[in-house]
């Protein structure tokens, strides 16, 4: 089996795996407890807290633990107050944890703004510019792109946003533990991460908030999170998470020239055979990330004779696999029609290897040119 579906999902690191069992098996302990067998769980929650801090740029209090990035967005979306300004600014290309949580706050009476990108789905500064007025309470604008891997400017329009007093959040599910992230060069006030993005375990996340961000809680029960977020901290998917991020920040540069020497191996056995294609998305994108449009096939085709393959790649969004149209990024990206149902996305993780790269690049010529 060759899995390339590594923006759906990654493979947990086995340091990792390694680490998170002893709080699984052995310091079990309620970190809220007052008696010493849970001094170990809670000096590792602070420890976790402390790693993904200086991973990112931030303040240790400044990091929220979740159950993962859809939480993460949802509580940046749903849980900001702002009592005078009623609108919120978003663009038509984001995760649906945002777009569908920004649906639901509209129908709470909030104004949504949802902007256009360009062919290479980047959002341009003029835009926002236009776009934002003194109404606007908060915008939320993901780091890279899910789908084709796009990079989107967020420093730039940060400070547009700050500069009309709203507040900025943006959804780094792909990026975090992939490119270099800094809370305080991008200047957001919210952020978004997911453990099981940067083969850490799944069902654990967080969420950066930036000291004076009105915020409330989304989830009400104990004191957990300084009182933010309710329920018993999963340590050990927390502290697996932490050493995950913290092992792929060390390697970051290595991994990434790892992968663009694999998108240049997958691209050229496409080139040399004459398969004729749309490369989706910016030049600066994720590395590993590769959106191809077709023209005249059918991705949900190639989906699954790769599957019968052994092989594992992604068409239109992976989130929404139950939805075999083309996806609303490719839409806002005007992939002309007879490319457009063509698109499959392969991304590439640290874990493949130049031979397989090859070996689905040739999967696919074959299909194509049976």
């Amino acid at each position: 089996m060759i899995y390339a579906d590594n923006a759906a999902t990654t493979k947990l690191d086995r340091e990792a795996f390694e680490v998170m069992q002893l709080y699984l098996m052995e310091e079990y302990g309620n970190p809220s407890q007052p008696y010493s067998f849970s001094r170990t769980s809670k000096r590792a929650l602070k420890d976790s807290r402390k790693t993904i801090a200086e991973c990112i740029g931030a303040l240790p209090e400044e990091i929220y633990f979740t159950s993962g990035g859809t939480e993460s967005d949802n509580w940046a979306i749903k849980g900001f107050f702002e009592s005078e300004r009623r609108m919120i600014i978003t663009t038509s290309i984001e995760h649906h944890a945002i777009l569908n949580a920004c649906s639901t706050i509209g129908k709470m009476g909030m104004k949504v703004k949802y902007l256009p990108v360009d062919s290479k789905g980047t959002v341009e500064i003029q835009t926002l510019s236009e776009a934002i007025t003194d109404d606007t309470a908060l915008v939320s604008i993901m780091l890279a792109n899910n789908e084709i891997g796009t990079i989107e400017p967020i420093a730039e329009l940060s400070e547009i946003v700050h500069s009309k007093g709203a507040f900025f959040h943006t959804d780094a599910v792909q990026a975090v533990g992939h490119i270099p992230v800094d809370v305080k060069v991008l200047g957001v006030d919210m952020l978004s991460a997911s453990g099981h993005k940067f083969n850490g375990p799944r069902g654990v996340g967080f969420l950066y908030i930036k000291k004076g961000t009105p915020i409330a809680a989304l989830i009400d029960g104990g004191v957990q999170e300084n009182m933010l977020r309710a329920g018993t901290e999963n340590v050990a998917s927390i502290v697996a998470m932490a050493f995950a991020l913290h092992k792929n920040c060390l390697r970051m540069n290595e991994i990434e020239n790892k992968l663009l020497n694999l998108e240049g191996l997958f691209l050229e056995v496409l080139n040399s055979n004459a398969i004729e294609y749309i490369r989706n998305g910016a030049e600066k994108r994720i590395p590993g990330n590769i959106n191809i449009s077709i023209k005249d096939a059918s991705g949900e085709m190639l989906l699954h004779r790769l599957d019968l393959k052994g092989i594992c790649v992604s068409t239109g969004s992976a989130c929404d696999s139950v939805n075999t149209q083309v996806s609303h990024v490719i839409n806002a990206i005007e992939v002309p029609a007879d490319y457009a149902n063509g698109t499959i996305r392969i991304s590439f993780g640290k874990y493949n290897t130049d031979e397989e790269a090859v070996a689905v690049a040739q999967a696919i010529v074959n299909i194509l040119q049976k």
